[in-house]
This record gives structure tokens, sequence and C-alpha cells, in this order.
């Protein structure tokens, strides 16, 4: 395998992790204000992802690193083009992280209600901006003869179509479905039960929107062989609301899981080789050629990944198995005994 192509599918492994991991922590800022009745209920939704958020994030620093370094006129040309929708995900994640760590900070109803606001806001415009960015490259951007894109008012244009904003619908609605099967997974009792009852509007939604944009995709961009992995995400989501339908936590996210996997192999592989297809002349098109690094360079960074992957790998999977108890937002009754001594002590 040539090392642009073997970068290529590493970028794309890269941000298919972020997407798994970061998707479902969207899902579950999303569901706070439909789950979260009170504060107990509010603190045990975000103590799902409490341990693991920023950890989930390592994967989009890790994958735009990748780029810089494996195809950095890919890399130039996207965050100097979508300038302002990258700036507004980091915006978005900036409030989001503020708000995740520092929402215990200060004891106030007020305070802890901003906090909320924030996340809620950060995980909404995140995969919302997302979608439309990457549904947007895939469609094809007005790059020029030295594979330019102007950041221009005049380039926002082609950001605003249906299929770059059903793009970004769909994102995020899978991902509040993939953060509703996270979190019936991770919870217990009343929390637990009360998801449930949002299965049939978040699945009825994620699956209309979700099968659009997959069929649109494939039909316009997608290959032959891209069939398969666009299969595998309508199975994933259909196969995912059956499954929260049947309480059958664990297969529910393993096909959320699957079908967000799936959905960012068609994207790539419908991408392939080009990086950035250009709307103006296919000539101009960023591809994985004209944009890659040197041989040498690819060489050096396939040695350093093939050591360091596998240890970040197994530290997060270790991570996830220490955290990996249900949590009930439920008042922790105490022991009958236990309550009868605390009497007897008063008396």
């Amino acid at each position: 395998m040539e090392l642009e192509v073997l970068w290529f599918v590493l970028v794309a492994v890269l941000f298919a992790g972020y997407f798994l991991l970061e998707g479902f922590d969207f899902g579950i800022g999303m569901l706070l204000p439909m789950l979260g009745k009170d504060e107990r209920r509010r603190t045990a939704i975000i103590t799902t992802i409490g341990p693991v958020w920023d950890g989930n994030e390592v994967w989009l620093i890790v994958a735009g690193g990748a780029m810089f370094a494996a195809f950095p006129e890919w890399y130039a040309t996207m965050f100097s083009g979508l300038y302002l929708g990258l700036f507004g995900i980091i915006l978005a994640l900036i409030f989001r992280a503020v708000a995740l760590e520092w929402r215990s900070k200060v004891n106030t109803d007020r305070w802890r209600r901003w906090c909320d606001a924030g996340i809620v806001a950060g995980s909404t415009a995140t995969p919302l901006i997302w979608g439309i960015a990457i549904s947007s490259m895939l469609a094809g951007l007005p790059l020029d003869s030295e594979q330019r894109l102007s950041s221009g008012a005049e380039t926002l244009v082609h950001f605003v179509h249906p299929y770059s904003l059903l793009g970004g619908v769909a994102f995020t609605l899978v991902f509040l479905l993939h953060g509703l099967a996270f979190l019936r997974l991770k919870t217990t009792g009343t929390l637990r039960d009360e998801a449930s009852r949002l299965t049939p509007i978040v699945g009825g939604l994620a699956a209309v929107a979700g099968a659009a944009f997959v069929l649109w995709t494939q039909l316009s961009y997608g290959k032959d062989w891209t069939w398969v992995v666009a299969a595998l995400a309508l199975l994933g989501v259909v196969g995912g609301i059956a499954a929260l339908a049947g309480h059958r936590d664990g297969i529910a996210f393993t096909a959320t899981s699957i079908a967000t996997l799936a959905v960012t192999a068609l994207i790539f592989g419908s991408l392939y080789p080009n990086l950035m297809p250009s709307s103006v002349d296919p000539a101009f098109s960023l591809n994985i050629h004209n944009g890659s690094s040197s041989e040498y360079t690819l060489t050096i960074l396939t040695w350093t990944a093939a050591f360091i992957t596998p240890l970040v790998i197994l530290y997060q999977g270790w991570t996830y198995w220490v955290f990996s108890k249900r949590i009930s937002a439920d008042p922790v009754a105490l022991p009958a005994t236990a309550s009868t001594e605390g009497s007897a002590e008063k008396s």
C-alpha cells in the first residue's frame, strides 16, 4: 500500500474514532434539557461522560496533527477556506469544555443553569457545523488552479445548500441517538426508564435524516464498494432503535457505534482519492498525491504511529473499563438497621 493511501486511511480512522467517542458525548449534552428535570438527574447525566469526555477530544487533536503532517496542503486549504466554520466548532468546544469543568465550582442555581446552557449549545452546534462542513467538502468547493479556497463571504454560498444542511441535521440527530444509547447503557433506575420514553421520537428523527443523508451521499458521490458501508449505516440506525425499544442496551450502543463508523467510512470512501474536490474544475481538486508530504516524512510518521497508537488505544480502553459502572439518579436509601441506630442515637 502506498504511504499516501495508508495515511488517508489513518486520518479517516482518527476521525471515525473522534465521531464514535465524541458523538455520544454530544448526544449526552443534547439530552440534558430533555431528561434533566432536577439537579440530581442533571448531575447523573453529566457524570456518565465526566471521566472520558476530555480524552475523547484527543482524537480530534491527533486527527488534525495527522492532517498537518501527512497532508499539509489539505490542512492549509481546509483551515483557511473553512475558517469560519472551524472557528465556530472551536468556540463551541471551548464553551462546552468550560461549562463541563466549572459547573460544580460555584454552588448556585444560576451558575449551573448557565453552564448547562453552554453544554447544550456546544453539544448541538459542534455536530451541526461538522455535518455542514464535511458535506460541503464532499460535494465540492470552488478551489482554483492552485488548490486555494477563498475564505470570503462569496464562498459561504457553497456551504448553504440542501445537501450540506441535511448533513448537519443528520449528524446532529444520529449523535443524539448515539448519546441516548450510551445513556441507557450507563444508567439505571428512574433515569434509564425515562430515557426509554425518548426512543420513538429520537429514533424516528434520526432514522429519517440519517437514511436520507446516507442515500443521497451514496447515490451522488459513492462508489460501488461503499454500498456495503451505506447498508451498514442504515442497519446500524434501525438496529439501534429496535434494540433500545427492546431494552437491549449493549446491542443498541453497538449498533449506533457501527452506524457512526459506517457513515464516516462512507464519507471518506466517497471522497477518495480526493481530499477536497473542486467544483470549478475536477483537475483543480486536491488529492492524496498533490497534497501529501514527502515519502521520507510519511515513513517517519508511519513508524511513530505504529509505536504510539496502540498505547493510546490501550490506555483509553482501560479508562472506559475502570469507569464502566452504571450510574443512578435515584436517592440512596439507608438500610433499616442504619436508620434505626441513627434514631436511637438522637434519642
